[in-house]
């Protein structure tokens, strides 16, 4: 196991923003008397977030007078997770995948081109730019070798699209999330072979032969990709002038416009929102926050809108990638979604106005 040690220079001291520990309390509430010590996690990966994406002593001291444990606890928790970053990282801080089936597929080959471009593992370029770090498996070995990027997966990577990769983030460029080969979920290199009425060669959504009408929108293409790409870069542009603390509202805000929501469905009846592809039970209940209950609402939002609820939901792009909007117009108007179980009518969908909320 690779020894992990707390960066030499510290700083002086650490405390929450007072939003962050509002957010901490409510964390800690969650577990009964004698068991707080079980938020350690969520505090610890939120002092991190507030502190440039690494976490100091003084950080993980705070947490454990919040949790009432032992600092060496915390400091057990803190180094036993490669999550936690114990020194200062770059804004693309890179976690390379040297577990065996990344080996085998080339992984290597992705440190030397960490080790030219970036230096020694936990180096930070003296622009800022850029870190990395071998981390065990990561969960993606279908599509190996990966990396893990901040937050992001990067998958079916050799030395140029690798390359290539980095120098476009350092340069701020558009990149493309997930395959670099173009692959969808973890289907074959060369296509699918089997369940392709289902989801096409491509593994990208064939709809079904048997379906009634047809699907509201073609696969995903070349240009929507490219338009979801740029317009997740001009947003993460946009987001990263903002305070480290900026709430979820505040960073829609920055990008976008609230759509108008209902206060409640109409006729106490919501639409099925899941049957749109993209959308499960996690952002259903979130859209429900937002007073979006109705497939017309959604084929209804603007650009603005779009840009507002993609970053709201943390997700910029990801509207247009999987085609939401379009979905719910055909929901809407009695037709199936993308999902390729999906060819039952709608029921109960009325397209008036309804009472909005402000």
């Amino acid at each position: 196991m690779t020894v992990r040690r707390l960066a030499e220079i510290q700083p002086a001291s650490f405390a929450f923003t007072a939003e962050n520990e509002a957010w901490a309390q409510k964390e800690i509430a969650k577990f009964p008397p004698g068991r707080q010590a079980s938020a350690i996690l969520p505090l610890l990966w939120r002092a991190q977030e507030q502190n440039a994406y690494w976490l100091p002593k003084a950080a993980i001291e705070t947490v454990a007078a919040m949790l009432d444990m032992p600092p060496m606890r915390a400091l057990e928790v803190a180094t036993f997770y490669s999550m936690f970053n114990l020194s200062p990282v770059g804004r693309h801080h890179v976690q390379l995948c040297g577990t065996t089936p990344c080996m085998l597929r080339g992984s290597e080959d992705l440190k030397k081109v960490c080790e030219q471009k970036i230096g020694h593992q936990n180096h930070v370029t003296a622009d800022g730019a850029l870190s990395w770090v071998e981390v065990e498996c990561l969960g993606a070995c279908c599509n190996a070798p990966m990396v893990q990027i901040n937050n992001d997966y990067y998958e079916d990577l050799d030395p140029q699209n690798f390359t290539k990769l980095l120098d476009d983030l350092v340069a701020g460029r558009p990149v493309v999330k997930g395959s670099q080969t173009g692959r969808v979920s973890s289907e074959p290199v060369g296509g699918l072979t089997s369940l392709t009425s289902l989801y096409g060669v491509d593994g990208r959504g064939a709809p079904p032969a048997q379906a009634s009408a047809p699907v509201a929108a073609e696969p995903i293409a070349a240009d929507i990709e490219a338009h979801a790409a740029a317009e997740e870069a001009d947003i993460k542009a946009k987001l990263a002038t903002l305070p480290k603390d900026a709430t979820p509202e505040m960073k829609a805000d920055s990008v976008g416009a609230r759509p108008a929501g209902l206060s409640g469905a109409r006729a106490d009846k919501a639409d099925d929102l899941q049957r749109i592809k993209g959308i499960g039970p996690v952002n259903e209940r979130r859209l429900h926050e937002l007073g979006i209950f109705h497939f017309d609402q959604i084929a209804a939002w603007t650009r603005p809108e779009i840009r507002w609820v993609g970053t709201y939901l943390s997700f910029p792009g990801r509207i247009d990638r999987e085609q939401w909007v379009s979905q719910a117009a055909s929901l809407a108007a009695g037709g199936p979604g993308l999902k390729t179980h999906d060819s039952s009518p709608v029921s109960g969908v009325k397209t008036g106005a309804g009472d909005v909320a402000g």
